[in-house]
């Protein structure tokens, strides 16, 4: 493993909970209720795909224009949010976890599908961590599609079967696994089972785990 890609919702930040509690705000607003169990539907996923998934389960028809003020008005109310960030909202493990990488002679990036990603990097005050930021304003598919991770390898210089992604989306997960990369799931089991390897933090992840991966791999 020449390089780990880290996602950033729910893997490095909780910036999830804000998605989840603009989107709960937009769907107060059209007059039902968005559940937390509605919420895992919309990890991993655009904004354009979130909103359609939103609109489904309110049973709610809308044309284009009308879909473009909605999304619209999520993402202003996910900014005010976010623009309270502070550094300390990082994960625990994830600053030692990416020194420890880099001092074994590993890159590492960010691929988040968010289009906010830039502006959320900042508020942690986190970009001197990463070799390379891709981030939704940067790809036409989203997940589960791999392009994201496939252009952090290419912009890393490393190849797709020497990556490690870590991620806590299912559809981030298939993502991975469509570009030929191993990947560490963070979070449920049931939900993230096709990952190689699943923990419930990046704190959990060690060098000497990456190490076992490798192993494992070179068995095969």
């Amino acid at each position: 493993m020449e390089a780990c890609i880290f996602d950033l919702d729910g893997v490095i930040v909780d910036t999830a909970r804000y998605h989840y509690l603009a989107w709960k705000r937009l769907a107060a607003k059209l007059g039902f209720e968005l559940t937390p169990e509605d919420n895992e539907r919309l990890k991993g996923v655009s904004r354009t795909q979130s909103l359609n998934i939103v609109l489904e389960i309110g049973g709610i028809d809308a044309d284009a224009q009308e879909r473009e003020k909605l999304a619209g008005k999520k993402n202003t109310w996910f900014n005010e949010l976010i623009a309270k960030m502070e550094p300390n909202e990082i994960f625990p493990g994830v600053k030692s976890l990416v020194a420890d990488l880099k001092k074994s002679g590993r890159k590492v990036a960010l691929a988040s599908s968010s289009k906010n990603a830039q502006l959320v990097v900042d508020r942690l005050q986190i970009r001197d961590l990463f070799q390379v930021i891709v981030d939704g304003s940067m790809i036409e598919r989203t997940k589960p599609d791999p392009e994201i991770f496939l252009l952090a390898a290419e912009r890393l210089g490393v190849r797709p079967p020497n990556c490690l992604v870590f991620e806590d989306a299912e559809a981030g997960v298939e993502a991975a696994l469509a570009a030929g990369m191993k990947c560490v799931g963070i979070g449920s089991p049931q939900r993230l089972g096709k990952a190689d390897l699943v923990l419930s933090s990046v704190s959990e992840f060690t060098t000497d785990l990456l190490s076992q991966l490798e192993k494992a791999d070179q068995s095969k």
